[in-house]
């Protein structure tokens, strides 16, 4: 194979239209959304913004009114915004999963309702080309790349496989794993030919992943009506793919068509349990969320199938004003595509069913954290794009909903603090609402949890739902597992975002861009003290307030305190390998792809085991 083509950083691009592309107005009328989808699309806005801004005043008038039974001082109020800046990312999540529940179980065309596109599903036509990319910073070259040659082998066993090639587009500075990703490649490419495999490494990652697949599409995409993008860690299989690539073609009109991701079997005791519940999380979450988002959709960088021409034409990304974090380089790309695709008029939807698209989750703990800090920096940047001129209004939604998705964590430690000293102001009394404080604190947790709740109401209520996870008793003892680790974790990276954006406000942060821990590891006892000592510190301070002066509140904030006074051991064990083997062997926290492998994931097998003897 020829040594890789380096193309240079990428440049700055304007955010504005281009007047070569055709504008969606000029489609025929079959290709536009009828005033009957306009007006149901509007509907369900409105009866979510009513159920989310009724459940808000409730528990803001229900706070207030408990805070204000002796007295209301300054401590009352600042525990009053902290419950109000807690509610609106609670009760979304909440309504959304109660109408994804309801439209799965309730409707028989619940899903169809959500996303009309699969009504009458077309099959893909061979008059196209794809590129599949994978973008590379400094991986693990032979985990990577057998992902995407397990997706090509996938692929290449059906009808239309000479419609796709495929791009490795390296932005790895490290000069020894960009030798071993360049002889990986060639020896794929000498093996099966040249003809549909491509390799090119940048010698700077400037935008980042953005700027990666940019450079690609200035230089390379002009032959390809879509493109794929995948990260290091994605696989996806031929036949989700190809139910993607129909759906584009039958419906001109939609630029980005996004999958759900879901977890790949892992060893990882953090990952299993982490993706065990995010998958019943993300099921009737997404599918809530798409039935009122409809064509202004999210897209979340990967396992997405994307119409080139408007991306490229409207989808720029130019570097923020100022100095970085929070200039240059715009880090969460995905949204702000999202939102300038829908800008030039042309749709975002979600596929919001589980099908063959899989990711990887961190394996420990400190990588969580670590991806969870890199995702608060991008989003914290959309303050600078609220005001682009010609956004549809649901895109400002989503921007300052990412926004405020880490800007309002910082209320739950904040509101703990200042439990002790709420209480310590209060005057005992037989006329307190003991019940209504709880039942509010109820409530929060509740639709705290409500996502993954309804999750596994789903499968216990599908017929051998269950079973895909080994069964009633397992798949309960996993629930449950999990429930308790959420709790835990959750504490972490409150404090975690918190200490982010105090550093943010010293200007102590920079952006980067790097490789991620995949495979399960140990994290040392030394240095989960050295980066869980503050949280430690923090749970054992407000524990200690609440025994002095609200033994029983003790009781009542266990489960949202146990997450920093136990976060040392916590940490340790979850990424301890002896965890995530027990829960293996005992086939707790699984997914059902574990038990029943689908074609796709064999493959991923197979082309693990040959790269890794050709790395050997």
């Amino acid at each position: 194979m020829p040594r890789a083509v380096r193309i240079p950083g990428a440049r700055e691009y304007p955010m504005s239209f281009r007047p070569d592309l055709q504008s969606p107005a000029s489609f025929p009328p079959s290709a536009r959304a009828s005033r009957a989808e306009v007006a149901t699309l509007a509907w369900r806005r409105r009866f979510m913004l009513a159920a989310n801004g009724a459940t808000l005043a409730a528990v803001g008038a229900a706070t207030a009114f408990v805070l204000a039974q002796d007295g209301f001082t300054l401590i009352d109020g600042l525990v009053l915004l902290c419950a109000l800046a807690i509610t609106p990312w609670h009760a979304l999540g909440f309504w959304n999963a109660a109408v994804g529940l309801a439209l799965r179980h309730r409707r028989r065309d619940g899903v169809v309702a959500a996303a009309p596109f699969l009504d009458a599903p077309a099959p893909p036509h061979a008059g196209t080309r794809v590129a599949i990319l994978m973008t590379l910073r400094n991986e693990d070259p032979a985990r990577a790349i057998a992902r995407l040659r397990a997706v090509k082998a996938d692929l290449d066993a059906t009808a239309l496989a000479p419609i796709f090639d495929y791009h490795l587009l390296s932005d790895t500075s490290l000069p020894e794993v960009a030798a071993e990703e360049e002889a990986l490649v060639a020896s794929w490419r000498a093996q099966e030919g040249a003809a549909h495999v491509f390799y090119r490494r940048r010698l700077s990652n400037a935008g980042f992943k953005a700027g990666n697949i940019r450079d690609f599409l200035e230089a390379h995409g002009a032959p390809y009506e879509f493109m794929l993008p995948l990260d290091a860690d994605s696989l996806m299989g031929a036949g989700t793919i190809l139910n993607m690539l129909g759906i584009l073609q039958a419906h001109p009109r939609m630029g980005i068509l996004q999958s759900l991701a879901v977890g790949l079997p892992a060893t990882s005791g953090f990952a299993r349990l982490f993706q065990f519940g995010m998958r019943a999380g993300m099921r009737c979450y997404t599918l809530g969320a798409t039935w009122w988002a409809g064509d202004c959709g999210p897209y979340w960088g990967h396992n997405a199938l994307i119409r080139v021409a408007p991306f490229r034409a409207f989808c720029h990304l130019p570097d923020l004003p100022g100095a970085p974090p929070f200039g240059g380089p715009i880090l969460s790309h995905d949204q702000m595509e999202a939102v300038l695709m829908r800008r030039a008029g042309f749709e975002v939807r979600v596929l919001p069913v589980e099908a063959e698209s899989y990711e990887e989750n961190p394996p420990a703990a400190t990588d969580f954290i670590t991806r969870d800090l890199r995702w608060c920096l991008g989003n914290l940047q959309y303050v600078k794009l609220l005001g682009l001129p010609g956004l549809a209004p649901m895109s400002r939604f989503q921007l300052l909903w990412a926004i405020l998705m880490f800007a309002t964590v910082p209320a739950l430690p904040l509101a703990l603090a200042l439990v002790p000293l709420a209480a310590s102001e209060a005057t005992a009394g037989d006329d307190f609402p003991a019940g209504l404080a709880a039942a509010i604190y109820g409530v929060l947790l509740l639709m705290s949890q409500a996502p993954k709740l309804a999750g596994w109401i789903d499968v216990a209520l599908t017929p051998g739902g269950a079973a895909r996870y080994g069964g009633a008793k397992r798949f309960a003892v996993s629930a449950a597992m999990e429930l308790v680790f959420s709790f835990l974790l959750s504490a972490l990276t409150s404090l975690a975002v918190t200490m982010l954006l105090a550093r943010l406000a010293l200007g102590r942060v920079a952006a980067r861009w790097g490789g991620q821990a995949r495979d399960g590891h140990a994290v040392p006892l030394g240095l989960a003290v050295r980066q869980f000592w503050g949280p430690t510190l923090f749970g054992l301070a407000v524990a200690a307030g609440l025994a002095a002066v609200a033994p029983a509140l003790l009781l009542w904030l266990a489960p949202l305190l146990a997450g920093y006074v136990l976060a040392i051991p916590f940490v340790v064990a979850t990424a301890d390998p002896r965890f995530g083997a027990w829960l293996t062997a005992r086939g707790l926290a699984a997914t059902p792809e574990e038990r029943d492998p689908p074609d796709v994931l064999l493959r991923l097998r197979g082309a693990t085991v040959e790269g890794l003897e050709q790395a050997a």
